[in-house]
C-alpha cells in the first residue's frame, strides 16, 4: 500500500480541514473524498496555480506532508457557507484596491523627488542624487517585469 500524506485545505475563511492522501491520488479524488456533491464548484489552488487538471496525481505536483491546498467553494452550494467566503472575500478586493494604488503613487513620490532635484539642486548632496537615480531605476525595472507578464 502507498503511504499516505495529510494535506491542509485552508478556506477563505481561515479555517482549515486535514486531509489524508495517497500521492498516487488525483486532484479529482481528493475533490470527490472531502468535497462529495460539490465536485465542480471547488476550487484548489496550490502555490498560486489553480488545479484545473482533476486527472492529474498528487505526487506530480510535488506535494508534501503538510502541503497546504487553498480551497474556494462557489457560491451554488446552499449552506450557510456562502456567507463567510464572502465576507472574507471583501478585505481581499480593498487589498487589490490599495495595491492598484501603489504604482501611480511611488510615481508621484519619484516626479515630486526629481521636481525638487532640479529646483533646489544646492540642497541634494552627491549621494542623494545618486540614491534618486538608483531608486527610480529600480522601480522602472520593478514596474517592467510586473507589466511585462
Amino acid at each position: 500500500a502507498e503511504p499516505t500524506m495529510v494535506l491542509r485545505l485552508k478556506f477563505l475563511n481561515d479555517t482549515e480541514r486535514l486531509a489524508r492522501v495517497c500521492p498516487g491520488d488525483t486532484v479529482g479524488d481528493l475533490k470527490r473524498a472531502y468535497f462529495p456533491g460539490q465536485e465542480q464548484q471547488v476550487r484548489l489552488i496550490y502555490q498560486g496555480q489553480l488545479l484545473r487538471d482533476d486527472t492529474q496525481s498528487l505526487a506530480t505536483l510535488h506535494l508534501t506532508h503538510n502541503s497546504v491546498l487553498h480551497c474556494h467553494i462557489s457560491q451554488h452550494n446552499p449552506a450557510p457557507e456562502p456567507a463567510s467566503p464572502q465576507a472574507s472575500a471583501d478585505p481581499v478586493h480593498a487589498a487589490l484596491n490599495v495595491g492598484s494604488l501603489m504604482l501611480p503613487l511611488f510615481v508621484l513620490m519619484l516626479a515630486v523627488l526629481w521636481y525638487f532635484q532640479l529646483q533646489y539642486r544646492h540642497v541634494f548632496t552627491a549621494t542623494a542624487t545618486t540614491f534618486l537615480a538608483g531608486l527610480t531605476l529600480l522601480f522602472s525595472f520593478m514596474a517592467f517585469t510586473m507589466y511585462r507578464r
